[in-house]
């Protein structure tokens, strides 16, 4: 018993268990990092405020200098005034690199340190010194900048100076301050360059500046901006819209500038089913002139293999689409052409392609105070060769004119094929049409054939069945041309079409061209037609040149048609649309794809 006291006695007095040790290190390890931390941070802020401290000495450094420098040696080279400063260097302190940039400014005493006012003094009285201090590598180092006045013991004025005041505005006439301006005059030896900055008020004042005609090209950006700057006059731009400034004596020369935010134009180039189109190359160009028949942006670009491309960096303008190829022909675009793309926005823009014809022609019709497309009007174009086609803007087509290549064909894409036929109707005589066929020297009373499988490419609104000619032999008798669709949602061979006509039965059918089609079809991709021809005398056929179906989907350029397949020449176009004025106005084909805008108002 004795013995077993002991013991414990003995294990009270030895040191800490290994729970109690790991416990107590974890304990101390919490307080020697926090310490640590706020030794660091102690550390930290101390070198913050050297930096500050090392900044603040240097700008008077630099002060310094500029107090025991000759009045005239005030500036830096080929700047406004002209000195000996540099505009920008590099000095160390205390291990630390600091960036050291200086602008002098000729000022006036009226306007102080860059007035508001939007003109200028030629004469100058004072230099304005600038001095900024910054640190790429100092930890949470904010730039320092200081100012500082210079004058003259005497003002000396100088009559064969002038000014310039370059006024910055964004696009909606608002001024743009801290735009970053550029002064370059090459005209004169050595030559003037000028990097400053526009005020609060979006002016900069530049006074004593050397006479020159067209000296000077003035260049006004800022970061995430646009640029506008002036031109000179050369070989390729003999009358620039904005020329290089000419400075003359004892005259302001005040010139404007516009920039605004940059905005990005998302492209997609697609067919009318919603069909990506891989690398399709186009043009694009800006309404902005540099000069006569000069755009500030003219491009050639391609959509990648994705059938899109995006534009960033994109200067606010009106930008007009073509296409740059021979395999397509640009049938829409999802925003009418031209683009208008505001500041700091994003446009998206479908470039809707159908298959390249020989001569085409593109309308567009918008409401003549919006600039909205109108989907919905009619347009019909003519010609006095008896030509004459109508379409509604807003609705796709599939089209057929020609059945001569025979049956067979599931899906449409041999143009001239179709799926089946009773055998009693002619396919190529003559060539793109059918009729009846003779038995003998008689037309057999009746006979029909069905279409291949037409694909809208998504869930579709179907609108009219058109056919031509609309009007048939009086001897066929009436209703001598009778169709009905099918439509599904779905293609494939064991699909069942249920062929219906005008009331969505199948006791019924189309007997009249551009019939609309029941809504009941409305909301399927797929369609097939079929044609059933007839007649009450053996000696007369119906005949059919051409059917076509309108739809509408997401992909359908609002506001437009397109008319494939013309002659060069001068055309008729007449456009109308509930509660608009009708339009009339002759068009000219002249070249492989034209787009005509037709605006109607009230």
């Amino acid at each position: 018993m004795s013995f077993h006291n002991f013991k414990n006695s003995g294990r009270k007095n030895a040191g800490f268990t290994l729970v109690e040790a790991v416990v107590g290190s974890s304990v101390f390890l919490i307080i020697a990092i926090a310490a640590y931390q706020a030794y660091a941070s102690i550390f930290q802020l101390a070198a913050v405020d050297q930096n500050k401290v090392l900044a603040l000495e240097l700008a008077n450094e630099q002060f310094e200098i500029v107090r025991n420098l000759p009045y005239a040696n005030i500036g830096v080279p080929n700047g406004i005034p002209s000195g000996v400063i540099p505009q920008n260097q590099t000095l160390t302190r205390g291990n630390s690199a600091f960036t050291v940039s200086t602008i002098v400014r000729n000022i006036t005493i009226s306007l102080g340190a860059q007035s508001a006012s939007s003109t200028a003094s030629t004469t100058p009285a004072e230099k304005l010194v600038e001095v900024t201090i910054s640190c790429a590598t100092c930890k949470n180092f904010t730039p320092l900048a200081l100012t500082t006045q210079v004058a003259p013991k005497n003002i000396i004025t100088d009559t064969t100076q002038g000014a310039l005041t370059i006024n910055a505005f964004d696009a909606n006439g608002n001024p743009v301050s801290g735009a970053a301006v550029t002064v370059i005059n090459n005209k004169v030896t050595p030559s003037i360059v000028v990097n400053d900055t526009t005020n609060d008020s979006g002016v900069l004042n530049i006074v004593g500046v050397a006479t020159g005609t067209a000296a000077y090209q003035i260049t006004v950006t800022k970061s995430g901006y646009s640029t506008d700057q002036t031109y000179p006059i050369s070989a390729t731009n003999t009358t620039p819209t904005h020329p290089n400034a000419t400075v003359l004596a004892e005259q302001v020369t005040s010139s404007s500038f516009s920039i605004d935010k940059l905005s990005t134009i998302g492209i997609s180039s697609e067919t009318n089913a919603c069909a990506l189109v891989p690398n399709v190359g186009f043009t694009l160009v800006g309404s902005k002139t540099i000069g006569a028949g000069l755009s500030k942006y003219a491009a050639t670009s391609t959509t990648g293999s994705g059938g899109q491309l995006t534009l960033n960096n994109m200067e606010w303008d009106t930008y007009t689409f073509g296409l740059n190829g021979s395999s397509y022909d640009l049938a829409g675009m999802n925003v009418i052409n031209p683009v208008t793309v505001s500041p700091n926005s994003t446009q998206n823009v479908t470039l809707v392609l159908t298959a390249k014809h020989p001569d085409s022609l593109l309308v567009a019709v918008q409401d003549n105070s919006t600039l909205l497309p109108l989907s919905g009007a009619t347009v019909t174009l003519s010609n006095s060769s008896g030509y004459s086609s109508t379409q509604t803007t807003g609705e796709g087509f599939f089209d057929q004119s020609d059945w001569s290549g025979g049956p067979g064909q599931s899906d449409y894409a041999t143009t001239n094929q179709f799926f089946s036929t009773d055998g009693n109707v002619n396919v190529s005589n003559p060539a793109g049409d059918i009729n009846l066929i003779k038995s003998g020297n008689n037309y057999i009373a009746s006979g029909w054939i069905q279409s291949s499988t037409f694909d809208t490419g998504t869930a579709s609104n179907f609108d009219n069945i058109i056919w031509q000619p609309s009007n048939q032999p009086v001897g066929a008798g009436a209703s001598s041309v009778q169709l009905q669709i099918a439509t599904s949602p779905t293609d494939t061979s064991t699909t069942t079409w249920n062929f219906t006509g005008p009331d969505g039965t199948s006791g019924t059918y189309y007997n009249v061209s551009n019939s609309t089609i029941n809504s009941a079809n409305n909301g399927n991709r797929y369609l097939r037609y079929q044609v059933f021809l007839n007649t009450q005398s053996a000696t007369n056929t119906p005949d059919l040149s051409d059917i076509a179906f309108t739809y509408g989907t997401l992909c359908t350029p609002p506001g437009q048609v397109l008319f494939q397949g013309l002659s060069a020449g001068s055309y008729t176009l007449t456009t109308s649309a509930p509660g608009y004025a009708g339009n009339s106005t002759g068009v000219t084909v002249s070249s492989s794809w034209t787009q005509q805008t037709v605006p109607l108002g009230p």
